[in-house]
């Protein structure tokens, strides 16, 4: 190659080169070198370790509001077994009308313990 066309080549390449590092992105192009790393300070007096705490902890407990002497619903007598054994209308409304009223007391002895757990 003759002098004069390879420093004409050498020139490109190194205007390319310069080119490509410009356009990289900051995250990419090659920063200053980092300075030399600054010698450890010395280690501090031997500190004692903090005392450990006790933490206490108070978790409420759930309480239930429904009483323990809440009795188990009652036998209604108005069950489909007894309404179709019933020999008339007259038997079954008188099955049906004890059945309302037990339902009736339930449901009342129900509401007031619901209410007293809001």
């Amino acid at each position: 190659m003759r002098p004069g066309r390879l420093r004409a080549t050498l020139g490109l390449a190194a205007a390319l080169a310069a080119a490509g590092c410009a356009s990289l992105p900051p995250a990419i192009r090659p920063g200053p070198r980092p300075a030399a790393a600054a010698p450890a300070p010395p280690p501090a007096a031997a500190t004692a370790a903090p005392e450990p705490r006790v933490v206490i902890r108070r978790v409420p407990v759930r309480v239930s509001c429904v009483p323990k002497t809440l009795p188990t619903a009652p036998v209604y007598p108005d069950t489909d077994a007894a309404l179709r054994a019933s020999a008339g209308a007259a038997d079954r409304y008188q099955l049906m009308a004890a059945g309302r009223i037990l339902r009736q007391r339930r449901l009342a002895e129900l509401e007031r313990i619901v209410d007293g757990c809001r």
